[in-house]
């Protein structure tokens, strides 16, 4: 009596489940991609040598049209007027007490204007850190 096997052992290799695990981790990372909000307002920093280490938590950003924009953490920037600024920081400190403030201001503004901020930030006993670009070697 021949008694065959039932099961037979297929030795072909699918790789349909590879490009599934493969455009699920490619829609991953693209969508999260996109959580991520880089700095969109245009503003020339001015260079510098050497580069800071600290990571801001607040940012105030100030174009060469002297408009002012806000954001705490990895929020979006907002626009805000100046007089607003010393109570957009005042909230923010009591969220973060040991925060950082980062000042990114166009190279093209004039110099009173980043006094300006830098007052509300002394008076206040804030860290500031000014933002600069790396300079050309």
């Amino acid at each position: 009596m021949a008694l065959k096997r039932q099961n037979t052992i297929n030795s072909s290799f699918s790789m349909s489940s590879m490009t599934d695990i493969i455009f699920l981790l490619l829609i991953f990372f693209m969508i999260t991609s996109t959580v991520v909000h880089p700095n969109a307002i245009k503003v020339l920093l001015p260079q510098s040598k050497q580069q800071t280490s600290a990571k801001p938590l607040t940012r105030i950003t100030l174009d060469r049209d002297l408009n002012y924009y806000v954001a705490f953490g990895n929020e979006k920037e907002q626009a805000i007027a100046f007089e607003d600024i010393e109570r957009f920081l005042l909230e923010t400190i009591e969220k973060e007490p040991e925060m950082y403030v980062a000042l990114y201001a166009d190279e093209s503004i004039p110099y009173r204007e980043l006094i300006k901020v830098l007052n509300i930030c002394n008076e206040n006993h804030f860290k500031l850190v000014l933002a600069t670009r790396p300079a050309k070697k």
